[in-house]
């Protein structure tokens, strides 16, 4: 018989945590005053309109990067509290390959085991196109409101509430801030469409964004799930040491590792 084991609980989102995870968006906010909207800008229509465009723009000329993360878990509950941390680099190529390499783990060797390895494995499996397509931000997912607008430190952003149009694991309910100029996510604060067990209570989840050159990559992922038998789980990923790396870049790398020469390779237009 398999043991269960209440932290495990953090598994249970990963599907959405890495979904959103995915999205090349936006860059992190401060918090700044929210007005009620009454004559904004651009309605939601043309606001969701442009976001899809401009995500899809970001996702095409995104071919590389590498980075760094530090994942943390703090459980609170029966049968006792446990804690672990793991650092990790990280290598992305288009269209959908990620290499990790754990740098260290330290705490308790079964959230490293059952958790922290887990994630990345879903991980690697969120960018399957078909959990792309049940994942997007836009209309055939997801019902949007313009609710009001913040005028932050790097300038305006469109605060909308957004509704799943069905209950599926990659997606959520709840709300994001669309930076007015780049037309990306700066922030997101949600909770799942559907309940991923019985005995979670409640997941709430929170990500944001920096910006790398002309991309947006997550900066800081932040959940935490109550358990039905009582005690809470928290799930922190900090990502750090980005370097987007260009077309050029790939296609040198990957004549470097085939033994062609890099004078070899055509250049591109």
């Amino acid at each position: 018989m398999t043991r269960w084991f209440p932290f495990r609980t953090l598994l249970l989102i990963s599907p959405l945590l890495f979904c959103i995870g995915q999205r090349q968006m936006a860059n992190a906010q401060q918090p700044g005053g929210f007005s009620l909207v009454t004559n904004p800008p651009l309605l939601t229509e043309q606001i969701i309109e442009n976001l899809v465009k401009r995500n899809i723009e970001r996702a095409q000329t995104l071919h590389a990067y590498s980075g760094t993360r530090i994942y943390q878990v703090e459980y609170r509950g029966f049968p006792g509290g446990r804690s672990a941390e793991m650092v990790v680099d990280v290598k992305y190529q288009s269209p959908g390959t990620k290499e990790f390499t754990i740098r260290s783990a330290t705490g308790s060797k079964m959230i490293i085991e059952k958790v922290f390895k887990k994630l990345l494995q879903a991980e690697k499996e969120a960018l399957a196109l078909e959990a792309q397509k049940r994942a997007a931000l836009n209309s055939d997912n997801y019902s949007f409101t313009l609710v009001g607008y913040e005028n932050t430190s790097s300038g305006l952003t469109y605060v909308l509430t957004v509704e799943p149009k069905t209950k599926d694991k990659f997606l959520y309910r709840g709300r994001i801030w669309v930076d007015a100029g780049d037309f990306a996510v700066a922030r997101l604060a949600a909770e799942p469409a559907k309940n991923p067990s019985f005995w979670t209570k409640d997941s709430e989840i929170e990500q944001v964004y920096m910006k790398v050159n002309e991309f947006w990559l997550p900066v800081r992922n932040h959940s935490i799930t109550e358990i039905r038998l009582g005690g809470t789980a928290e799930l922190t990923i900090l990502y750090s040491d980005y370097r987007v790396i260009s077309k050029e870049e790939v296609n040198k790398l990957s004549a470097l590792k085939s033994g062609r020469p890099a004078d070899a390779i055509p250049a591109q237009h």
